[in-house]
């Protein structure tokens, strides 16, 4: 019975000094997909409206972290990024889109101070992408669905505002390979002749509010 009631003890103890830590923000990114450029430009872009090699996109992200330890600390991120461009191409106006849900899981290294804190973390997790294209002869868009898996690198700075509550700034690396878009039928890269892919390299510049448990 006190064997029982130590273990108790120390399990209540143990979760009494575990912290948690929420945080919600939002990020600009600059992907570079080189395929996908490829078909858009080949395919309907005019030649002054053309996609660069580096492109930007919305993230809104939000967090789940748990301190195993004053220097490690275990992640559940989950990013929405949001990216779309429209041109006047030869025949009309042409729309595309896509958004990417990039949930991971995330181990960090973390250096506290007063008042401030430093975090570096990588991670890893599934890629689902919802991709919309509207031809310029057609009335309505075409819905493709893809999955795939990426990898992230992440280096993090909070500064406390008060009480539980930090500001952070992040730095983001991400390697996706999202896979190649399926719906009606195979979107294809006509420069290579290959189906489509949304692979991609992309750093990110991100802003949030942490509140610590």
């Amino acid at each position: 019975m006190k064997k029982i009631i130590l273990i108790f003890v120390l399990f209540f103890s143990i979760s009494i000094k575990a912290q948690y830590e929420i945080t919600a923000g939002m990020g600009l990114d600059f992907i570079n997909s080189p395929t996908f450029t490829d078909y858009v430009n080949v395919n309907f872009a005019l030649q002054s409206d053309r996609l660069s090699s580096l492109n930007s996109a919305i993230e809104f992200y939000g967090e789940f972290d748990y301190e195993l330890s004053p220097s490690i600390e275990l992640g559940l991120d989950y990013s929405n990024l949001i990216f779309s461009f429209n041109t006047a191409s030869y025949v009309g106006t042409y729309d595309i889109s896509y958004v990417q849900y990039k949930p991971s899981v995330v181990v960090y290294y973390q250096i506290p101070g007063e008042g401030y804190k430093f975090k570096f973390g990588a991670g890893i997790g599934p890629r689902f992408v919802s991709l919309d294209e509207k031809l310029p002869y057609y009335a309505n868009s075409t819905n493709y669905t893809t999955t795939g898996y990426g990898f992230l690198l992440r280096a993090e700075g909070n500064t406390l505002l008060s009480g539980n509550m930090y500001a952070n700034i992040g730095l983001d690396l991400r390697y996706d390979l999202a896979g190649e878009p399926e719906g009606d039928h195979i979107l294809i890269n006509k420069v290579l002749n290959e189906n489509l892919n949304l692979n991609s390299v992309s750093f990110a510049i991100k802003l949030g509010i942490s509140y610590k448990l």
